[in-house]
């Protein structure tokens, strides 16, 4: 079998970088449990958990610099975007897929649109969603704008897939100093919308309007060119225990009650600024830098490394489901939590059942079929 210019052999992976997007991943499953039952944003059991979202972006940009950043001689942008595609693309159709099978058991106040949706508009949604072209309010069937109402974390991978295409274009051919200096007016953009903007934190970027674009853009530039910056820069740090302490760290980070309150909103942009600008490229510098001993912690990086895209990608139309059942039962928060550890059991058992019977397979397909040439 001779190979065409599009396939080149995978590198080796961080093993600690892969097994911290895991540890993300679970804190965001339980993070969007317990969000069912601690209202607003002050009050977040797992408070910062959403930060995980911008750790995952710090992550993407360090990984796609370390993979692609010295192949560009040996494949185009068409290259590029198909390995970008097999690698993402698969999970983003089966997510849509299961909010689709889901949909019609979450209706409920908070949902006020679902039992008015037509199966057709339904099945047209999850279409789209396959594609991950993100939908405008005006064709929402949930009553939450979001950009994918069959499936709400999508929104982060249709910002991923603009980095990437950022990436290819334009970023790639930036010199460390000219990326470096883009990366520092991204965090001055991060640091005005967190401390002196009208949140104080980095909530949203799931519309498709000009406030909540401006968020995830917002979102996305820094910690993706920064994880980027940091890959080509090569500054890692090397610590004995890397994972467990990135681990410990991590869930420091995200479980750290809000700051400041409704009357100091600045408090708490400060911190999500640090977290995000600071701390987060450190646990990616400690990560990258340290190494497994043991076969136990090998095989636990693997296992819930593998499992964090499609755990991320496919939990959240079990949320909705969790989320109808407690404001229809009024459930409270002490035998709801029962059910909220099943919702997350479930959840990681549906994520390792894509990845092993649909995930693993079909890419293999893809990658004979579009990435090899015989």
């Amino acid at each position: 079998m001779s190979k065409n210019a599009t396939y080149l052999e995978t590198k080796g992976h961080y093993q600690i970088l892969d097994g911290l997007r895991g540890v993300a991943s679970l804190f965001v499953v339980a993070f969007h449990i317990l969000e069912t039952y601690s209202g607003d944003r002050f009050h977040q059991i797992i408070n910062h958990g959403y930060l995980a979202v911008d750790f995952f972006f710090l992550l993407s940009g360090f990984v796609v610099a370390y993979a692609y950043d010295d192949r560009w001689g040996k494949m185009t942008q068409w290259d590029f975007y198909k390995r970008r595609l097999v690698r993402l693309q698969p999970m983003v159709i089966m997510g849509s897929i299961i909010g689709a099978v889901f949909f019609y058991t979450q209706g409920c106040a908070m949902f006020p649109l679902i039992n008015q949706t037509p199966v057709w508009k339904m099945l047209l949604i999850m279409l789209i969603g396959c594609t991950l072209i993100p939908i405008r309010p005006s064709l929402d069937i949930r009553g939450w704008q979001e950009m994918h109402p069959l499936n709400g974390p999508a929104w982060s991978l249709f910002f991923e897939y603009v980095a990437n295409i950022l990436y290819a274009l334009v970023i790639r051919r930036f010199s460390k100093t000219l990326l470096a200096i883009f990366v520092f007016l991204s965090a001055c953009l991060l640091i005005h919308f967190t401390v002196m903007g009208p949140q104080g934190d980095v909530i949203g970027g799931w519309t498709v309007d000009k406030p909540q674009l401006y968020i995830g853009f917002t979102r996305l530039l820094y910690p993706f060119f920064a994880g980027m910056l940091l890959c080509r820069l090569g500054k890692l740090i090397h610590i004995k225990g890397a994972f467990t302490v990135c681990s410990i760290l991590i869930a420091a980070i995200l479980c750290v009650p809000r700051i400041g309150g409704p009357d100091h909103l600045w408090m708490n942009g400060i911190y999500e600024s640090v977290c995000i600008i600071i701390l987060f490229p450190l646990i990616v510098a400690i990560g990258a830098g340290g190494t497994l001993k043991s076969q136990s912690s090998i095989r636990v990086c693997k296992f819930i490394g593998d499992l964090s895209y499609p755990l991320y990608i496919t939990h959240y139309p079990l949320i909705y489901f969790h989320i109808a059942w407690v404001q229809n039962n009024k459930v409270p928060m002490a035998p709801g939590l029962f059910a909220g550890l099943g919702i997350f059991v479930a959840s990681i058992a549906i994520a390792y059942a894509c990845l092993k019977l649909y995930d693993e397979p079909v890419r293999e397909w893809l990658k004979k079929r579009v990435l090899i040439k015989k």
